[in-house]
């Protein structure tokens, strides 16, 4: 088990975005980082970044964010078949799960993710796979 490192100049894939599912009209409950796994609590509906450490609201994934953002800037969240820009030395066929640090993503299965959110595309590429 091992947290992926999420590049500096992680970004959205533009083409794939295009076609992807997305959620607009949010606001942010946190300051979000790009490419993140994140959830809409919901106690005040508002983005949070998942967390896998429980099988709990928290670990749920609703889709990644396409910026990063502060608390109560608006931010729209993207689900399965977007591709991200993500690390470097990524192999790929490898899965992704939703790790137990918020926003990140872990090699390995978490109490709170069991089947995975990402999948690796190339060495630098991953692609969302679920959303909630």
């Amino acid at each position: 088990m091992a947290l992926i490192t999420r590049d500096a100049d992680a970004s959205i894939d533009a083409t794939t975005a295009m076609y992807a599912p997305q959620i607009t009209g949010l606001l942010a409950g946190e300051a979000i980082d790009i490419a993140a796994p994140c959830y809409i609590k919901s106690a005040d509906g508002l983005v949070y970044m998942s967390n896998g450490t429980a099988a709990d609201e928290e670990a749920e994934t609703i889709g990644f964010s396409s910026r990063a953002a502060i608390a109560g800037q608006p931010v729209t969240l993207f689900g399965h078949g977007t591709r991200f820009h993500y690390g470097s030395a990524l192999t790929p066929g490898d899965r992704y799960y939703t790790g137990a640090t918020a926003g990140r993503l872990d090699s390995a299965a978490t109490t709170g993710d069991a089947v995975g959110v990402a999948t690796v595309i190339d060495a630098t590429d991953i692609r969302v796979v679920r959303d909630n």
